[in-house]
């Protein structure tokens, strides 16, 4: 585990008791979200976070995560080590406090740490609580302790087990979730992968080392990252077309406050800047973020006018111009960090605004005057959007008069419904003539609204918005859910709450999806933010056997209804109807598999992870075709009875 290192400052003093435990088995969700498969990766990352604090506090720069065969997981590593003495409150040894109490850590005062992501310190011991056991082993002070839980009771002391080097500390936890709390306890990799990735890239001195024992051929990623979250936006835009190869990276520190920015523009149509607090995501933003685009749009503004790419006469590009392509990380580090929003990820702390803003204002300012070519592509590439953005504005503008002009806004091909409040309303968005004509008449025609499409659709990926308003397959999606787009967006005006995508379950159904998601997601992403958009689930199969009739959505429930009745595929009493596309259903059944509220499958679009949500739209929908080629191998290989 490593050596070094001075314990002064990190002792039992510093470990404060706030309150007791009981509650985390009756109601896990209020400490780890939800007893999915979210919840259940959420348990490694409260461990690795507290050794992640001590990289911060500058002890440790070694951590190991393994997926051990029976789905265990440990963890290791080379910092202090947990305080194993006798705690001055409780009176038993520190070690078993912070594996036992609440709210007990060192991150609520004095000396222990600095700058800390787990600010709660409920981590080590809410893991513990939600264990079928635990194992903690702690080296310091030349000697290895060592302490037992289950469900978290300890079910031995804190012993001493072994001896070490004075100078060999850290911590080693191994911990087995409780199948009795977690619907699943099977570890998924690449959710594993991704976290300590982003880790490491916020935190270029540590290396973490991901290691699965579950298959025959142990599988070990080593994540570590010289650059830095100069190396992640690389890793952001490397499906991208950047326009000028050097990311652009300026750092500075402040009392107990470190900034960290790294950005660089690509030929995309789309921003993408990404905030963090003490490596949390702060995925609602917050006063780091806006004090950087204040100031990026003044100094691109600044720059243009004093070299005359912005005349006099012209107006001045706007936040959403100057954005237009970027991609950016901006990492504070700092000692008492306020959460605010719905989320608890936004920050709040007031000075980090006006400190961001003045050192992005001076550092880019010099940045742009030392590298003039660099500084002319970006003008050059602001310039386009404003011109595009203008282009956009004129063409809203034609769109509102027309509108205005015609006997009805609504296009012709809608089929609405009498229902007034939204809240109440859906609208299907159909996949072809037959498939409208069946929705149209299967419908509830009180609160369900119908909208053919036909023809190919724009991918927008591809796209500004000057030519999205104007394209005769987007305007009437745009027309028919009435919040228009862009910056005249307006989620208030929405006319149906749930807009459900129904397209045939094939490959150029999984297209027109794509297609549409990338629509709904780059020019209207509060209707994705705030769960409006849907996809519907029309059934794969229709089984019937005498008078008896299923209809079965994948291959999955397939075999669970053979299974569960005791049939044989063999049997030839039993028909196998697979439906091809939605205009094979006549309305009845359409209304009864995949519209009626009742009885549907319908699944919410959500985005858990922006970054990864704009690297698959970039994959798909992008200009680089091998990452799409190997995109869809990768993900082939997962797919049985796929309809080409």
């Amino acid at each position: 585990m490593a050596d070094n290192k001075n314990n002064i400052g990190y002792n039992e003093e510093q470990i404060q008791v706030l309150e007791g435990l009981e509650a985390v088995r009756k109601r896990p969700g209020m400490y780890i979200g939800s007893t999915s498969s979210r919840g259940l990766h959420h348990l490694v990352f409260e461990i690795v976070d507290n050794s992640i604090d001590e990289s911060l506090a500058g002890y440790c720069d070694q951590i190991h995560v393994i997926i051990n065969e029976d789905n265990s997981i440990t963890v290791y590593d080379n910092g202090r080590g947990i305080p194993t003495g006798i705690h001055p409150k409780l009176q038993i040894p520190t070690m078993q406090v912070v594996h036992t109490v609440l709210h007990a850590g060192g991150k609520f005062g004095g000396e222990g740490y600095k700058v800390s992501g787990g600010l709660h310190g409920v981590g080590a011991s809410v893991v513990n609580a939600l264990s079928e056991w635990m194992e903690v082993e702690v080296l310091r002070d030349g000697k290895i302790y060592k302490q037992r839980y289950e469900r978290g009771v300890p079910v031995t002391d804190v012993e001493i087990v072994g001896e070490c080097q004075e100078d060999c500390t850290g911590t080693k936890t191994v911990f087995k979730p409780d199948s009795e709390i977690f619907e699943e306890t099977v570890y998924d990799f690449d959710i594993l992968l991704k976290r300590f990735r982003e880790m490491a890239f916020l935190n270029r001195f540590i290396t973490i080392n991901l290691i699965d024992k579950r298959e025959e051929v142990e599988n070990k990623v080593v994540l570590h990252y010289e650059g830095g979250i100069s190396s992640f936006v690389e890793y952001i835009n490397r499906n991208k077309v950047s326009i000028h190869p050097q990311v652009i990276y300026f750092s500075a520190k402040k009392d107990d406050i470190e900034l960290e920015i790294a950005m660089q523009y690509t030929d995309s149509f789309n921003e993408n800047v990404y905030g963090y607090a003490n490596n949390i995501s702060t995925t609602e933003g917050g006063t780091h973020i806006t004090g950087f685009k204040t100031a990026i749009t003044k100094v691109v503004n600044d720059y243009a006018r004093k070299t005359n790419q912005l005349k006099e006469s012209d107006k001045n590009l706007s936040g959403e111009d100057v954005r237009e392509g970027l991609t950016a990380i901006i990492s504070v580090k700092l000692n008492d960090p306020q959460f605010e929003g719905q989320t608890k990820t936004k920050l709040g702390n007031a000075e980090i605004r006006s400190f961001t803003e003045s050192e992005v204002t001076e550092k880019l300012s010099y940045i742009l005057e030392e590298n003039p070519k660099i500084a002319k592509i970006i003008i050059e590439k602001t310039l386009l959007s404003f011109r595009a953005r203008e282009a956009a504005r004129k063409a809203r503008e034609l769109t509102k008069r027309k509108s205005v002009l015609e006997s009805t806004s609504l296009p012709g091909k809608l089929a609405d419904c009498s229902e007034k409040d939204a809240s109440k309303c859906e609208i299907f968005i159909v996949e072809g003539d037959s498939a409208g004509g069946s929705a149209k008449q299967g419908r509830d025609r009180r609160f369900q609204a119908i909208l053919p499409l036909w023809g190919k659709m724009l991918n927008v990926e591809k796209s500004r918005e000057d030519k999205v308003i104007g394209n005769e397959k987007l305007s009437p999606v745009i027309t028919a859910l009435g919040t228009s787009i862009g910056e005249d967006f307006d989620l208030s005006k929405l006319r149906y709450h749930k807009v459900i995508i129904m397209a045939d379950a094939d490959v150029d159904g999984s297209h027109i999806r794509t297609l549409l998601l990338t629509f709904f997601y780059r020019y209207m992403k509060p209707l994705v933010e705030n769960g409006h958009i849907y996809i519907a689930q029309p059934p794969l199969f229709k089984v019937k056997k005498g008078k008896e009739e299923h209809y079965v959505y994948n291959e999955r429930e397939l075999t669970k209804l053979f299974k569960e009745k005791n049939w044989s595929r063999e049997d030839n009493s039993i028909t196998l109807q697979r439906f091809k596309g939605l205009g094979e259903m006549n309305s009845d059944q359409l209304w009864e598999t995949t519209m009626n509220p009742e009885t549907r499958q319908i699944l919410k679009v959500e985005v858990d992870d922006p970054i990864i949500t704009d690297e698959i739209l970039t994959t798909l929908m992008g200009e680089k075709v091998e990452p799409r080629r190997e995109f869809i191998q990768k993900h082939a290989r997962l797919v049985s009875n796929l309809d080409i």
